[in-house]
């Protein structure tokens, strides 16, 4: 698998693959990122085609921040990867349960998170800058 842990050092490349896989107004600088990865809990993974992801975690419950895919390299099982690289550094690390938030309009990402096993436990209104909700999504870790 190519699937790599990522550093502070990344933090360029991780920019350029949010930059384009995310609206303007969402996207991350690899100073943000940077700053993210250095967290403590905070770890990440990339992969060379084309996405990346970053979490964290604090004492047993762990959070995915973003995860991103090139759209020349989506639906190719690639954030599925991504995610379930997340979720075992996660489990690693003895977080039980991560969440995320997911914007209610991307079906795709809903439809992955769903297949791997996240179900809907809520929502923020207007979470987003364009002014759309976000559904939080919960799966338990190391079942």
């Amino acid at each position: 698998m190519s699937i790599r842990p990522v550093t502070a050092a990344h933090a360029e490349a991780l920019a350029a693959i949010h930059q384009a896989a995310f609206p303007p107004d969402e996207v991350w600088s690899a100073t943000v990122i940077s700053l993210h990865v250095g967290l403590p809990g905070g770890f990440g993974f990339i992969d060379p085609r084309g996405g990346m992801v970053l979490a964290r975690t604090v004492m047993d419950e762990a959070e995915i921040l973003t995860l991103a895919v090139l759209p020349e390299a989506r639906r190719q099982g690639l954030g599925r990867d991504l995610l379930q690289a997340a979720m075992r550094g996660a489990a690693e690390t003895d977080a039980r349960t991560m969440f995320l938030e997911v914007a209610e309009e991307n079906t795709a990402a809903r439809a992955l998170y769903a297949r791997c096993g996240f179900t809907e436990i809520g929502r923020r209104k207007r979470y987003y800058a364009n002014g759309d909700d976000a559904l939080v999504m919960r799966v338990a870790l190391g079942t």
